[in-house]
């Protein structure tokens, strides 16, 4: 135990640290800046750069900054430096159509780990169809394909076979398409049937896959629980898995890292669903320990309600009453009519990077007749989302895969699109140390690209790991002060530019 001599003594140094360093106390191991506070006060310099809501974001095609020389009484040596972008992900292109040529309806993905994917869809005749009936029957042929053992045969789709089990009866419901390269695929045949085309998300689980239906359309999510995606019969139907108090449904699935199942569906009580896509300002969160049974309601993940009237209003449904009429008397449903006009937002899809979680759904804008695809974000399942953008014409009925590093985001229209993922390209930085005390630079690292990178968590489907854009800094000597210099450049066509949200240079 030190005296109180000693400990006297070190006073002097404790107090010129705090002075010194006013952001960052002895006893911390980083320099973090991320509030709107720390920005404005910890940049020395700036250029074509506007900081906003807690960002450094560029006003031109290059943009750059120093920020101020941090200093300390005693050396430090640096450990590295991480740099995180915005979460708002805009840096999409347009990829045509993805996946199987003949696979109709909406599209729902699964990425079961490198070189596994899979595409679930009802089996149509082609989303080009042309009139066959002036062309001579096809003749399938053996055929082979690298990554698959099982007896294969030619079809009249390209870069599309048929496995044994994609030559199983048809039964009106959604099919499986199975690729390794995101190019070729491999048809498996049936995995519901017709009372099941309504079949909204789905996720994977120790070996099995959940199939998530509405039963009748737009109502209570169902699941079929299948553990052989390749004998083209459907597992096994587990009926109703969540007896939603709200009329919408069109869910999206997604399991945590700690298991649980989060069902995200539409609620349709504070909208004129009928005139507005069936979609809704306002979605359901609901978890359940194995997503089969037992889902607890929680807080609303989105809610963009305008001001409630008091006053009720009807519309009508086309499916209830004749697909399910046990359950369904009526086709009319009620909902509490909201001033102005509401945006509405539905068919939900989930995908989390690194715990950051996001919502691709329908968008339908109050002010607008144009759909297109929209997306929420969120740092936690459990909090609420914000909205980030849109991308995309038509009804989309979206759903999101990583796939060979990319993103691939899919949707029923004509066109679908691809991303990197949420960093965005063009940022460089270099870091100086100051090693005499002398408030100057005597040594920087090289200027260097950084960037982040993200792959696949083993043992789930939709959640994705995120290596952080980082600069080791372990080669530096130890200073008693170091800055950093980042350089900005827009390289994109689209919308996306690499906005700064934190900076964090870390200590040993």
């Amino acid at each position: 135990m030190k005296s109180r001599r000693s400990l006297n003594a070190l006073l002097p140094s404790l107090l010129l640290g705090m002075v010194c360093c006013p952001n960052l106390a002895v006893s911390d191991e980083t320099w973090r800046i991320e509030t709107q506070e720390e920005w404005t006060s910890g940049l020395e310099s700036s250029s074509e750069l506007k900081l906003k809501d807690g960002q450094a974001v560029p006003t031109a095609k290059l943009a750059t900054l120093m920020s101020e020389l941090k200093t300390f009484p005693m050396k430090r040596s640096a450990k590295s430096i991480v740099v995180t972008q915005s979460a708002d992900w805009l840096n999409w292109e347009p990829a045509g159509n993805l996946g199987p040529v003949n696979l109709g309806d909406a599209p729902v993905m699964l990425s079961l780990g490198p070189d596994n994917y899979w595409m679930f869809g009802r089996y149509g005749s082609g989303r080009n169809r042309k009139d066959r009936s002036k062309q001579a029957p096809f003749q399938p042929e053996p055929a082979t394909l690298d990554g698959f053992e099982m007896p294969l045969k030619t079809t009249p789709f390209a870069n599309q076979y048929d496995a044994p089990g994609g030559l199983k009866k048809r039964l009106g419901g959604y099919h499986a398409w199975q690729s390794r390269d995101m190019v070729n695929w491999v048809h498996h045949g049936p995995i519901t049937e017709s009372f099941a085309k309504w079949m909204t998300t789905a996720e994977f689980a120790d070996g099995k896959a959940y199939f998530y239906y509405d039963f009748p359309n737009d109502q209570d999510p169902h699941v079929y629980v299948d553990s052989d995606l390749f004998d083209g019969v459907p597992g096994e139907n587990k009926s109703m898995a969540y007896d939603d108090p709200t009329h919408g449904s069109d869910c999206a699935i997604i399991r945590d890292l700690d298991g649980q199942f989060h069902l995200i569906l539409e609620d349709w009580s504070p909208i004129n669903a009928q005139t507005h896509a069936w979609d809704s300002p306002l979605a359901v969160h609901a978890v359940s320990p194995d997503g089969l049974q037992d889902f607890k309601a929680l807080s609303p993940p989105i809610d963009e309600r305008t001001k409630p009237t008091g006053e009720i209003g009807t519309y009508k449904h086309p499916h209830w009453l004749k697909e399910n009429p046990e359950r369904f008397k009526t086709n009319i449903a009620k909902y509490e009519i909201h001033k102005p006009e509401q945006n509405a937002y539905g068919d939900w899809a989930a995908i989390s990077i690194g715990v950051q979680y996001y919502l691709f759904c329908d968008y339908d804008p109050a002010d607008s007749k144009s759909m297109s695809v929209g997306w929420f974000t969120s740092k936690s399942i459990d909090e609420p989302f914000t909205w980030c953008g849109n991308i995309g014409k038509g009804h989309p009925d979206p759903d999101i895969m990583f796939a060979e590093g990319k993103f691939y985001l899919a949707t029923q229209q004509a066109m679908d699109f691809v991303s990197d993922g949420p960093w965005v390209d063009g940022v460089q930085i270099r870091v100086g140390v100051d090693v005499d005390q002398d408030q100057s630079i005597d040594q920087w690292t090289e200027w260097t690209t950084i960037k982040e990178s993200y792959d696949h968590v083993p043992g789930f489907a939709k959640q994705v790991s995120r290596t952080p854009a980082e600069l080791d800094l372990s080669k530096l000597p130890e200073g008693f002060g170091y800055q950093f210099e980042i350089k900005l450049e827009d390289t994109t066509e689209n919308d996306s530019k690499p906005v700064l949200d934190s900076v964090e240079l870390m200590f040993d």
